[in-house]
């Protein structure tokens, strides 16, 4: 048994077999062979290995044709491992055993190369490479038009991979991708983010350990507790059947909430909203007691295709929208592209930044791409006629950029007035606050929009000064920081004083022992992962704005970030004591 410790992102506990999901996408069958079919599947394997060798040959023909021996000698050695007698024996011998091909290969193959990596010295580490790029090879030559991609999947399995995008991410099927496992990634990634969405459980962020995984083994994967463990042991087996069934009952136990109204013991209302990257998850927020969305992270409809989403893509995507919230809210976020989330039309503009968060993105790539702008404002405005439309504008940091944003969406309003388009005037527009010099003035911001979006995982990225995706910094990146909650109170205070509505809907808004704080600190309005939203609702029942108040008071006044987060999670524990079981 071998025990992996990542970053949790989605919660639940999901056990199965794995499927190794790298560059090449192989699933690596855990099947026995039958003994009538072991000389067939010798066969099999030798006549992929010799197609494997042949494609090795050219390589090395080319190369010493257009690059000269030295470089040709790569292959050389490629094919000189292929052919070794000992590794072809040892593969031969787990195929008699009743392997699989495929399997038998890769368990020799990973075999060979972790002790490589083990041998010290970089260039003998270096030599794994070449044994995972024959495996490659031959499983690709084994497994011919039977090699299986995420959206082919036929049975349920655990997907472990060095990373998946945000697009495979969201394409996962729910019915056989029981949960996923990835080497990178940090828990206000996009991918983590649509982890939760869908309702997966999901750990990222464990460094290197698919050279641990043949492809075959029960993997259990801790969502909640962002543990994955390989090949567990009977006893481990038994206990994390145990919480998965546990789970299970408490989320139905919470799903039970959505017919009671989202306010405190006291009767004040909180409203609870949704944040989604995709239009086909509104249907499923509202499911879970949304009251609308408060964060729509639009540019998903430019990195999802080559070319660049026409005005209808757009009209289209928020009209799907608000069709599953047709009386409630829907806050469309315009573009938060950057150098480092640009479709490949954009980033020919732009060089490599050193800094991505720090360059250009987000309101000002929009600023500086007008026709791109616009076309997004028009959809926007159109489809606000069917329904309660709000735009915002993210990583807003000066009067003037906000006022600039305002001016583009004027003259975007003349143009449909001139054309006869139909489309809603008095659209509200609001702000992200994600970024130390917009909290700092509130108080201006606030006499000039509509509403106020707190986004958290910026605002703590950027006054903090920690790379939220960097996991040699991530232990600096807390939400619990007594900066944060000063900052948070002082937009709070901005925004009842002009009587503005003020929202929270980064990731801390999505963590439960955050609530009682946010609450405290005057916010009624909370956007979160939709997975979060009964466990939320039920930490806000249970609470008194008086509580709140004391809870918020006496965490404003510890110093360090360990304090308060510890001392909201003793809060918790006492609001929520059968909810905190599971843990």
């Amino acid at each position: 048994m071998l025990i992996k410790r990542g970053i949790a992102v989605s919660p639940g506990v999901a056990i199965g077999p794995a499927m190794v999901f790298g560059i090449e996408s192989f699933r690596i069958p855990q099947q026995l062979i039958s003994t009538n079919a072991i000389d067939i599947e010798l066969s099999r394997f030798h006549a992929a290995l010799d197609a494997a060798c042949e494609e090795i040959t050219l390589h090395e023909k080319l190369t010493r044709e257009q690059l000269g021996d030295q470089y040709a000698a790569i292959f050389s050695a490629h094919l000189l491992m292929a052919r070794d007698p000992q590794l072809l024996s040892q593969i031969e011998e787990r195929i008699r055993q009743k392997s699989s091909p495929e399997y038998a290969a890769s368990q020799v193959l990973r075999h060979y190369a972790k002790r490589l990596r083990n041998l010290g010295g970089q260039y003998v580490a270096d030599r794994s490479i070449d044994i995972h790029d024959l495996e490659k090879r031959l499983l690709r030559h084994l497994q011919g038009e039977r090699r299986q991609e995420l959206s082919h999947l036929t049975a349920p399995v655990l997907v472990l991979a060095n990373n998946l995008t945000p697009s495979e991410t969201a394409n996962l099927d729910r019915k056989f991708v029981l949960g996923f496992a990835t080497e990178v990634g940090g828990h206000t990634s996009h991918t983590a983010i649509l982890a939760g969405a869908l309702e997966i459980p999901a750990v990222v962020g464990i460094g290197k350990f698919l050279e641990d995984v043949s492809g075959v083994e029960t993997i259990i994967i801790d969502g909640s507790h962002g543990v994955v463990i390989i090949d567990p042991d009977p006893d481990t087996l038994v206990k994390y059947r145990n919480s998965e069934a546990r789970f299970r009952s408490h989320e139905r136990r919470l799903q039970k909430l959505r017919a009671f109204p989202c306010e405190t013991k006291d009767g004040v209302p909180i409203k609870l909203m949704g944040n989604i990257e995709f239009p086909a998850e509104a249907e499923p927020c509202r499911e879970k007691g949304a009251s609308g969305i408060g964060l729509y992270r639009t540019e998903f409809l430019y990195l999802e295709s080559n070319r660049e989403p026409t005005e209808d893509d757009h009209y289209r995507a928020y009209c799907q929208v608000l069709k599953a919230f047709p009386n409630e809210p829907v806050v469309i976020r315009t573009l938060d592209l950057g150098s480092d989330k640009m479709p490949g039309a954009l980033r020919a503009s732009y060089p490599d930044s050193v800094n991505p968060a720090l360059s250009v993105r987000s309101i000002r790539l929009s600023l500086q791409h007008l026709e791109l702008f616009k076309t997004q404002l028009r959809a926007v405005l159109r489809a606000a006629v069917l329904g309660d439309l709000r735009i915002m504008f993210p990583l807003i940091s000066t009067l003037l950029e906000f006022r600039q944003a305002k001016m583009v969406l004027g003259d975007v309003i003349e143009d449909l007035e001139e054309q006869g388009v139909p489309f809603r005037r008095d659209i509200p527009v609001g702000m992200m606050v994600e970024v130390p010099a917009a909290a700092i003035m509130a108080e201006e911001f606030a006499r000039e929009v509509d509403f106020f979006s707190l986004g958290t995982n910026d605002l703590i990225q950027y006054t903090l000064a920690v790379d939220r995706a960097d996991q040699a910094v991530s232990g600096l990146y807390r939400a619990g920081d007594p900066s944060i909650l000063r900052l948070i109170r002082q937009v709070a205070d901005a925004g009842r004083k002009q009587g503005i509505s003020v929202s929270v809907c980064g990731q801390m808004s999505s963590d439960p022992m955050f609530i009682p704080l946010l609450v405290g600190l005057g916010i009624r309005q909370i956007s979160v992962t939709p997975h979060a939203i009964p466990e939320l609702k039920e930490v806000i029942r249970n609470l008194t704005i008086e509580r709140a108040v004391s809870i918020a008071e006496r965490a404003s006044n510890l110093e360090v970030a360990r304090d308060v987060e510890n001392y909201l999670w003793g809060e918790l524990k006492r609001l929520c004591p059968e909810s905190m079981q599971l843990d």
